[in-house]
């Protein structure tokens, strides 16, 4: 009698498992396929959104593009000013100066970096293999009250400070929409160094078939992050390259 009980609890456990495993690819099949599937997300060639971000108190208006050959801008609407930042178009990395109002150029190895995710739009998961990350399943994980898968990706190696360190980032699924509600990464360089960067997402919601998270927060881990709320998206838009170039070779355009 004893081993027909262990007999059946074997059985009963031998078909308990299969379902409750995941692999870190079903998790990301399953992620496309709920919010759209991956043919759609490939068919993806830009991005332009509409937001706005609220800094202390403060809702400040933002447009950002983002093309999938890597050029990308945002666009900060602060007192009357539209002020670029973080524009890349496609060789050159710039950013408008808040105290002089100039444009600046990131230096050698910050444009080094921001070009190894050129080919991350419009999602860092999309072939990943192809382009020669790694993903790993590391468990599960509570984030704010919700139950996660927790996935480890790992991209090419960046540069800082002139020596090569991994680019490792945490993502975490919620386990009944295989939706990422949460990003993690260390910050390399500047004041933070050190500390975890968190993302926060939430209200997916539907643009031409693909869903999108529409609110957003970013910041230090355990500390009060910037809200981000997006209030339009637009797929595939026309957009003129010299939006993105630096202005001195603007000017050395109308000469």
């Amino acid at each position: 009698m004893r081993t027909l009980k262990l007999c059946i609890a074997f059985l009963a456990m031998s078909f308990i498992v299969p379902l409750q495993a995941q692999t870190a690819d079903e998790i990301l099949d399953s992620y496309f396929e709920n919010t759209g599937g991956l043919e759609k997300w490939k068919s993806i060639e830009g991005m332009k959104m509409t937001a706005k971000v609220n800094q202390q108190g403060m809702e400040i208006p933002l447009e950002i593009i983002q093309l999938s050959d890597g050029r990308q801008m945002t666009m900060i609407n602060f007192q009357g000013k539209e002020i670029k930042q973080g524009v890349f178009d496609g060789e050159t990395l710039w950013s408008t100066n808040f105290m002089t109002m100039k444009a600046e150029k990131s230096d050698a190895e910050a444009t080094a970096n921001f070009k190894l995710n050129a080919n991350d739009f419009p999602d860092s998961f999309i072939d990943y293999k192809e382009k020669g990350y790694t993903v790993e399943l590391l468990g599960k994980e509570t984030i704010d009250g919700a139950e996660t898968f927790k996935i480890k990706l790992v991209k090419e190696p960046v540069t800082i400070d002139g020596k090569q360190e991994e680019d490792v980032s945490f993502y975490f699924f919620d386990t009944e929409n295989f939706v990422p509600i949460a990003m993690q990464s260390e910050i390399k360089s500047g004041q933070g160094k050190g500390m975890v960067q968190e993302i926060t997402m939430s209200d997916y919601q539907e643009v031409d078939g693909v869903y999108f998270p529409f609110a957003m927060t970013q910041g230090v881990k355990g500390q009060p992050g910037s809200p981000l709320t997006i209030e339009s998206i637009e797929l595939n838009p026309t957009v003129d390259a010299a939006a993105f170039a630096f202005p001195d070779e603007m000017e050395g355009e109308k000469k």
